[in-house]
């Protein structure tokens, strides 16, 4: 499985990234639902936004998709493997090899330069690595290409610690370590939320050219509803999620 390439699952098109069916999970038995999936199809070289309140499902949707965690029932198709039937180890591997994750809080690594950090995922994918080097002389000549295409343009920052950056600086740092190495989905849990509006927008912007020349799929989650328009598709977790309708109806 480590070096598996994903083939396409029965009855998933070659086109389909990720493909949910009949989904329902919950953090412990006997605690309610959080989220009751009937069916969701994510295309190759989509753009989707998810939308949703605090609380609604959005960054366990996220977790199910890159395989941190399994669903109660039912089936998830990333990439054509089905990760509901792969063990821990299994979905440590798929992950590393195919999933770029940018985390709200960024989750750099504080005693890491800035390009140690974008480098991270070459050290734990060989896939990864490979396709890292598949136009760039070296690991690091990619990495600074990625920062310079994210605005990460002054040289006397990147061997700096991330710590010394600024919030929208350490940003486009943890959006270049999700990017290295070209993976096949690229998933972003509310990035942007401490960004003013006007370099939210041009953060995605970036996001979006590096996402087109990588061939991957972005999967953005966020409340923030006036990002909608820059995005292919919405999918409103309040639409799509059973279990957010079956709370609103109680409340």
């Amino acid at each position: 499985m480590e070096g598996a390439v994903p083939k396409h699952a029965p009855g998933q098109s070659p086109d389909n990234v990720i493909r949910i069916r009949d989904l329902t999970f919950r953090w412990k038995l006997g605690m309610p639902q959080v989220l009751d999936l009937p069916s969701l199809v994510i295309d190759r070289g989509e753009r989707i936004f998810i939308e949703g309140a605090s609380g609604s499902g959005k960054s366990t949707l996220l977790s199910l998709l890159a395989g941190v965690i399994l669903p109660e029932r039912g089936e998830i198709q990333v990439l054509g493997e089905r990760l509901d039937r792969l063990g821990s180890v299994q979905r440590d591997h798929f992950r590393a090899h195919h999933i770029g994750f940018v985390f709200q809080m960024f989750n750099l690594i504080p005693y890491l330069s800035v390009v140690e950090n974008v480098l991270l995922p070459c050290r734990f994918s060989d896939q990864r690595r490979l396709r890292a080097l598949r136009d760039a002389d070296s690991l690091e000549a990619e990495a600074l290409r990625l920062l310079r295409q994210l605005d990460m343009t002054d040289a006397t920052l990147l061997r700096r610690p991330v710590t010394s950056l600024s919030v929208g600086q350490q940003q486009r740092v943890a959006a270049a370590r999700a990017l290295i190495g070209a993976p096949a989905l690229l998933i972003a849990d509310e990035p942007t939320s401490s960004l003013d509006s006007d370099r939210r927008e041009s953060f995605i912007r970036l996001l979006f050219d590096e996402c087109a020349r990588a061939g991957s799929t972005l999967v953005f989650v966020s409340h923030d509803a006036s990002l909608e328009p820059l995005f292919n598709r919405t999918l409103r977790l309040s639409e799509i999620n059973r279990s957010a309708a079956a709370r609103r109806a109680e409340g």
